[in-house]
């Protein structure tokens, strides 16, 4: 019996070494989660460039997200009241450790977290961007687009 769980014993470390796992989903992939913190902005930022190019508007559904490539769709669920949203990743961050999404006003009303300000969500990929809307605009010094 111990010899052959001494010949078996190389055996399956072998084969194990060679068994070749799946490689992990990216993060923008449909499906993905993240659960975290959700914080909100607005009126201050509100008028202003975000890092996509575009001009943040507080009363749309977008967000800032550290990573996700911009023009990608995610559900937004609150943890504590099961109120969710779709937002489009428009900029970058939230930059307070901890934190995993920066959410529009209008996105943080429908998840009702004006008031605290910050909640508990979890985060679902609901739609990769699309090749054009991963691109970021190049921007010049003075903030105007390049023109092709």
């Amino acid at each position: 019996m111990r010899a052959r769980a001494v010949v078996l014993l190389p055996c399956l470390l072998a084969l194990a070494c060679g068994v070749k796992r799946a490689p992990d989903r990216p993060a923008d992939s449909p499906g993905s989660v993240e659960t975290g913190v959700a914080s909100w902005y607005g009126g201050k930022f509100h008028g202003r460039r975000t890092a996509s190019g575009e001009v943040f508007d507080m009363y749309e559904l977008t967000a800032a997200h550290r990573s996700l490539p911009f023009g990608t769709v995610v559900r937004v669920t609150h943890l504590e009241n099961r109120r969710s949203v779709e937002v489009r990743i428009t900029d970058r961050g939230p930059f307070i450790k901890g934190r995993v999404i920066d959410l529009s006003y209008a996105a943080a009303k429908r998840l009702g977290m004006i008031r605290e300000g910050v909640a508990r969500v979890k985060l679902v990929v609901v739609r990769r961007a699309q090749v054009a809307e991963r691109a970021q605009p190049l921007l010049l010094a003075r903030g105007e687009r390049h023109r092709r």
